[in-house]
């Protein structure tokens, strides 16, 4: 039978068909749940993180013989149809890419002849060849012989030395550059030529088709030094420094450096988890592996050994081929999970399998002495939450946060546990001195640090971000709404209200005109406005101006409804912020962001809230091979770099829908409860 049309869902059966909706999703999350009570969906990107495995495999010698058609096939699925690959679907194609793409292809035996080839060669000489790709890439060139090495920036090893205390230091960069950079160092200092299919050279013609003008050299394209002083004061100056220390061969002579490189393979080492992880993604796990066999090590030696076997657990191969995720992101899909099921209020919430989770989840915080955290933390007591399995260097604070939501919907008297007092503890020692939250390190904000010629993806920090503190307030707000009826310790419920208010003062800063806040970790301003708005609403009474946050946050959703009844937000708003909460697409995940958002002010009954959830009850669909229902999404709607990297959370089109009908649900039966007490008044 044929689903009804939204326009046919009528009012009356609205809440009917969401019950059924949320009774069919939560099937569905019972049927994916993983043995051991846990959830973990893929994360997608873009195709750069496989073809840089393959240049990986390729420069230590790894034989990938075995999953060679594999990869080819994830990685020609991918190209866009101008023969380009992008960072994200429906965008734009890239050159820095499709020219890894190109390279990968070529090691793993895609002849140039073929179709496919020729149309990426088009492509990136269209777009300007290699000239034009982004320092990484140069930097994955360059170990090739593709690329010489001084069109590289300068990285000297003694960069380990700075202390904490002065501006330029590793730790004034975010954890995933700092995990990333300081294999660099080693790398830069050894400038290793790796063997190709047609061998090793330190001018190798393997990609001379993809320069525009070879004759002229091998030279990538960028500012002046006299061009960027006009515009740029400080990236002149950072510019002119890399040129000094590219004369100087990079300091290699340096009497300090063969100490230089013991300290950083002894950082990397002591950052390796036990499991051969380094901080949880793909891009330190390849660097450090290099930098280790750059220093001495063998495929042989327990690290080597540990870090591949890492690398291959973030490995996904179903019929679409083969790739290698950019992260893995279990305790993040659980909580989130946990909450939608929460929410959706179809098995109770003492259910077995949710406590299971829960204790799935509780064995996972981090109580140990690591973490680069501590550095610039005068209250090293450790108790936060790190996305992936295995990450004890770097857990974070959106994750600790969605834990304790998590924990105390599961279960409001969990607020004075040991596992939430000590997330809620460490999170409080991680507000950063303007009020908000970042997502892994402590007034790491040093924006100046952009301006260095190694970064130009505007990347090398991690400053306060609206959606982590909305989501931070959200659950210091539902501890001291709980501590109405559940005892907490005094002590911590005031550091709770300080903090809160501080964070209140954050997000009244930084709220756009037009009522939004920005999203730096979700897809965009209906992301981070929707974060915010459900934080704010623990602090609206007696507060005015927080209201009129509140109002003007719904305003700017309600104004950005899509004509089918749901939201859809494009990753172009982070290059055109005019377009912000606009896109072409309607997607669940942001349909309910959106309706969390309005949730949180509007009656159920408002016809905006009632146009999303219908949406979102028509749109679901039945699963093939499954008992339960979910939703279908293709766009990318998490963010790993805005306007460089995006990923698409495989599971954000489930859990998110769970909740915002949940909500949706509630608020009916308490509008209802309410109408029944004052019909009852009067009479």
């Amino acid at each position: 039978m044929e689903k009804p049309t939204i326009a046919e869902i009528s009012k009356d059966s609205l809440p009917s068909r969401v019950a059924q909706a949320l009774d069919k999703a939560t099937r569905y999350a019972f049927d994916i749940i993983k043995p051991d009570w846990h959830w973990c969906g893929e994360l997608l990107s873009n195709v750069t993180i496989t073809a840089e495995h393959v240049m990986f495999s390729q420069a230590i010698g790894v034989d990938l013989s075995a999953d060679r058609e594999a990869y080819k096939k994830h990685i020609l699925a991918q190209q866009r149809q101008d023969g380009s690959w992008a960072i994200a679907p429906d965008y734009a194609g890239d050159v820095s890419t499709s020219s890894e793409a190109y390279l990968a292809l070529k090691i793993l035996g895609v002849s140039t002849k073929s179709f496919e080839m020729q149309r990426a060669r088009d492509f990136i000489v269209r777009a300007g060849g290699i000239a034009r790709v982004r320092v990484l890439t140069r930097i994955n060139l360059a170990q090739f012989g593709l690329l010489p090495w001084d069109a590289v920036p300068q990285l000297p090893a003694e960069l380990i030395f700075m202390p904490s205390q002065s501006p330029i230091n590793v730790y004034t960069f975010a954890s995933w550059a700092r995990s990333v950079i300081i294999p660099l160092l080693l790398i830069q200092h050894h400038q290793p030529v790796y063997a190709l299919p047609n061998g090793r050279s330190a001018n190798n013609d393997f990609l001379d088709e993809l320069w525009l003008n070879n004759a002229q050299g091998k030279v990538c394209s960028g500012p002046t030094m006299y061009d960027m002083w006009k515009t740029d004061a400080l990236g002149s100056i950072f510019l002119g420094l890399d040129k000094i220390l590219c004369r100087l061969g990079g300091l290699r002579w340096s009497p300090l450096r063969s100490l230089a490189r013991r300290r950083c393979v002894s950082w990397i080492l002591e950052r390796q988890e036990t499991a051969g992880d380094w901080a949880g993604i793909i891009p330190p796990m390849h660097t450090g592996i290099q930098a280790l066999l750059l220093e001495g090590f063998t495929l042989g030696d327990s690290a080597i050994r540990h870090g591949l076997a890492a690398i291959e657990r973030f490995a996904w191969q179903d019929e679409g081929g083969k790739r290698i995720q950019a992260c893995v992101s279990p305790v993040w899909d659980t909580v989130l999970m946990t909450r939608g099921l929460c929410d959706a209020g179809v098995v109770e919430r003492t259910d077995r399998r949710l406590q299971c989770v829960v204790d799935w989840c509780k064995a996972r915080q981090q109580l140990g002495s690591e973490g680069d955290w501590r550095i610039y933390n005068r209250k090293p007591l450790a108790g936060g939450f790190a996305f992936e399995y295995h990450n004890t260097w770097y857990p974070d604070v959106d994750d600790t946060a969605a834990v304790i939501l998590a924990f105390l919907s599961q279960n409001p008297q969990s607020v004075n546990s040991p596992a939430v007092e000590r997330a809620a503890d460490w999170v409080l020692n991680m507000q950063n001195h303007d009020g908000g939250w970042a997502a892994f390190d402590l007034n790491n904000d040093k924006l100046f640090l952009n301006k260095i010629p190694f970064c130009d993806m505007n990347n090398l920090c991690d400053p306060s971000s609206a959606d982590v503190t909305g989501r931070v307030l959200e659950a210091f707000g539902l501890m001291i709404r709980t501590s109405h009826h559940e005892y907490i310790n005094p002590n911590l419920l005031n550091r709770l209200d300080r903090a809160s208010d501080q964070a209140i003062g954050y997000l009244f800063r930084t709220q756009e005109a037009s009522g939004a806040w920005y999203g730096r970790w979700g897809v965009n301003y209906i992301y981070g406005t929707s974060n915010v708005l459900c934080g704010l609403e623990y602090f609206s009474e007696d507060r005015p101006f927080v209201e009129e946050m509140i109002d003007d946050g719904v305003a700017f959703l309600k104004w950005r409804q899509n004509s089918e009844g749901g939201w859809g937000e494009g990753l172009d708003t982070y290059s055109d912020p005019s377009r912000a909460g606009y896109g072409s697409i309607t997607t669940p995940s942001q349909t309910a962001w959106a309706l969390l958002g309005l949730l949180t002010k509007l009656d159920p009954a408002d016809g905006a809230v009632e146009r999303g959830v219908a949406y979102l009850v028509q749109s679901q669909q039945d699963c093939q091979g499954e008992e339960g229902s979910s939703w279908r999404e293709t766009q990318y709607t998490g963010t790993g770099f805005p306007e460089h990297f995006y990923l698409s959370y495989s599971l954000y089109r489930h859990y998110f829908p769970m909740m915002a009908l949940g909500r949706y649900l509630k608020a009916v039966k308490t509008s209802n409860d309410e109408k029944h007490l004052q019909a009852d008044a009067q009479n």
